[in-house]
């Protein structure tokens, strides 16, 4: 079967869908006039939405790692989380918290922090929807949820997670934080609001607008965005000056040609196996760097 042409105006579209205000009936029907029919349209969703039938890097049941299911306090109630380190670890070892995408925690953020742990890291994944009962399998419900957070609680449960793993048996008390999507800004505001965070990575992540904010800011950055991604783009040059401004130590990427959640691999139309290597190199010497 001929795969179906995927354009931008239908990324876009997928985009407005699942981080704006389109809802499903007003996407299927954008999606319909640009693929043509109803049953382009249907044939394309597969390969825009995140499929977790996809195979993993890591597996889960990988020896050369320790993964439990933890539970932990959070900023005002318990965290749930994922926890994972290396299994022949003899020392204490730097982590880092792996970050979610609006999906939650689901099988792809999980095969991630697996992916973290083997680089040397005891890695963390919390679930930032654990104060609505935690991540549903249905991740449409799960992107609905996200508008139920409340922001100040979701900072908190960020620097409660800091906090919990600068005190782990496992860490040596430095501590980073990786983030994709609703996670790469997730890191962003964790970096204004937790002074002991020591190196962050923000993928394709929204920007903090207050210049008192980012002048807050401890941990080194390294922030990855895509070429075709104007909506978190734009705020791109604001918070560089900021950054620069302030003094802050930063690295900042753009991926030309590369689309919003290119290092997803569970997302067939926006994977972008050459972005998403490089900055994940990038991303894991950066780590070794910081945290050492």
């Amino acid at each position: 079967m001929t795969r179906p042409a995927i354009t931008q105006a239908m990324i876009d579209a997928y985009d407005e869908y699942t981080h704006l205000t389109l809802d499903r009936r007003g996407f299927m029907e954008k999606l319909t006039r640009l693929a043509g029919s109803g049953a382009a349209a249907a044939a394309i969703v597969p390969l825009l939405t995140a499929n977790q039938a996809r195979a993993a890097i890591v597996a889960d049941d990988d020896k050369r790692l320790k993964t439990e299911d933890i539970t932990y306090p959070g900023g005002a109630g318990d965290m749930k989380g994922y926890l994972v380190r290396p299994a022949d670890a003899t020392g204490k070892l730097p982590t880092v918290i792996v970050i979610h995408e609006n999906r939650g925690l689901n099988p792809h953020i999980r095969d991630v922090a697996r992916r973290v742990a083997l680089e040397g890291f005891v890695a963390l994944a919390p679930d930032y929807l654990s104060p609505l009962g935690g991540t549903p399998a249905d991740e449409e419900k799960a992107r609905e949820m996200f508008g139920q957070l409340d922001a100040a609680q979701t900072v908190a449960n960020g620097v409660a997670t800091v906090a919990f793993l600068k005190g782990h048996e496992s860490g040596d008390g430095k501590v980073g934080a990786m983030g994709f999507c609703w996670g790469g800004g997730t890191v962003n505001a964790l970096a204004v609001n937790a002074p002991d965070l020591a190196a962050g990575v923000a993928y394709y992540g929204s920007q903090p607008k207050n210049e008192a904010d980012i002048a807050k800011i401890k941990a080194a950055l390294m922030l990855h965005y895509a070429g075709k991604d104007d909506r978190i783009n734009a705020g791109i040059d604001a918070y560089k000056a900021a950054l620069e401004k302030a003094g802050k130590e930063f690295q900042l990427f753009i991926y030309d040609g590369a689309q919003h959640a290119f290092n997803n691999d569970t997302s067939e139309a926006r994977y972008d196996k050459a972005a998403a290597e490089l900055a994940w190199g990038r991303t894991v010497g950066f780590f070794k760097e910081k945290l050492a």
